[in-house]
């Protein structure tokens, strides 16, 4: 049987203007979209209609799941407190980060990204889940036993985004000293004996295995179809390599020089919305907004604060005259979907997806009012 919906007085955000008018949805897909509002309908009241939210880079899951040092969630428990999380900061598709490779600032063991994995699967087929949740694999290169926990993900399906990471210091996110020093010797309270130690293991490793790891990885995501991401890049070498690699997706280039070339090169420059929303990074490089003002920012990621991913857009709109709100939306909707390969998404338009979110924006933060995945209201 077919299923009608109509959204009407809405503020409808298309790709390059913003309408009052009204959406029909029939059978999970956009049927059509009108210039004027409807006499039957729901009543959007005149609030924003937004596209669903497509989310590339969360680490939220990993939070939900261990919470506090040595400690273990139960993964049901947490994929439902993390996607009840999502779905209501308007985010319709998230890619959950899984991490592969431990080191000693923690990590999982081999083995429980897999069952997390699964745990997502099995709440998948037990319609626990509102958003679509997809898996983004990041790999961190410079450890030993990468590729050994890469392996238990080598024919999943699920997995749609690969990113290369080294968080060795003196380089890429952590190019002085003084930027590891604070976020590592101090949070983990080290003595200068055992930091400089710390340190000189994690340069060693990096030196000996990021290269090999990093051309292993891309070979086998270029092989299956996966979308590839490089992460902190700062030099041009760095974009080199990334371009090298066939990547599609630069994750917060900690320079202006390599995000202008990653964006030159046609590659997706992804900032963090926390930073858009603080107006810095919490690690002391660029501030998304510049880049943004450069016009070399193409998409948007809550990293840590779901809902960031929902106000930063707005931000932009109202701070950076360059930037209107259908451009901003674009951040965190069309172009991570099209960057990734999912053209069914992202926009209000005929016969895509009827992923839809009501926003309210009196001033400041924004309030998701309702949500939509595939037309079933799931917020």
């Amino acid at each position: 049987m077919s299923t009608e919906l109509t959204l009407t007085n809405a503020k409808i955000v298309l790709e390059d203007e913003v309408v009052h008018g009204a959406v029909l949805i029939r059978d999970g897909l956009i049927a059509d979209v009108s210039g004027a509002p409807t006499v039957a309908g729901e009543d959007m009241g005149g609030d924003y209609l937004l596209p669903g939210l497509v989310e590339l880079h969360t680490d939220h899951l990993e939070a939900h799941y261990s919470p506090r040092p040595g400690v273990r969630w139960g993964k049901t428990a947490a994929i439902q407190a993390h996607d009840a999380q999502v779905v209501t900061s308007g985010i319709t598709t998230v890619f959950d980060c899984l991490r592969m490779g431990s080191d000693e600032d923690g990590g999982f063991e081999k083995g429980e990204m897999r069952a997390m994995a699964d745990a997502l699967a099995d709440a998948g087929r037990e319609d626990r889940l509102r958003a679509e949740h997809l898996l983004h694999l990041r790999c961190e290169v410079s450890s030993d036993n990468v590729l050994e926990h890469f392996e238990e993900f080598e024919n999943d399906p699920q997995v749609r985004l690969v990113s290369l990471m080294d968080h060795a210091p003196g380089q890429r996110q952590f190019q002085t000293m003084e930027q590891y020093t604070l976020y590592y010797k101090t949070k983990r309270g080290l003595s200068d004996e055992a930091f400089d130690a710390f340190c000189k293991r994690r340069q060693d490793q990096s030196a000996r295995y990021a290269r090999p790891h990093r051309d292993a990885l891309a070979a086998h995501c270029a092989a299956r179809g996966i979308t590839v991401a490089s992460h902190d890049d700062a030099t041009l070498a760095h974009v080199e390599e990334a371009i090298g690699h066939g990547t599609k997706l630069a994750e917060f280039p900690t320079s202006f020089d390599a995000a202008r070339a990653s964006h030159g090169a046609g590659m997706s420059v992804l900032m963090g919305a926390p930073n858009i929303v603080r107006g810095m990074s919490h690690s002391g490089n660029i501030a998304a907004r510049d880049l943004a003002a450069m016009g070399v920012l193409d998409v948007l990621s809550s990293d840590y604060v779901p809902l960031s991913l929902m106000h930063a857009p707005f931000i932009l709109a109202d701070e950076i005259e360059e930037i209107s709100l259908p451009q901003a939306i674009a951040m965190v909707s069309a172009t991570p979907a099209k960057t990734v390969g999912l053209d069914d998404r992202g926009r209000i338009a005929k016969g895509l997806r009827a992923d839809l979110v009501r926003v309210c924006r009196p001033e400041g933060v924004p309030i998701v009012r309702s949500v939509w995945r595939q037309g079933r209201r799931v917020a």
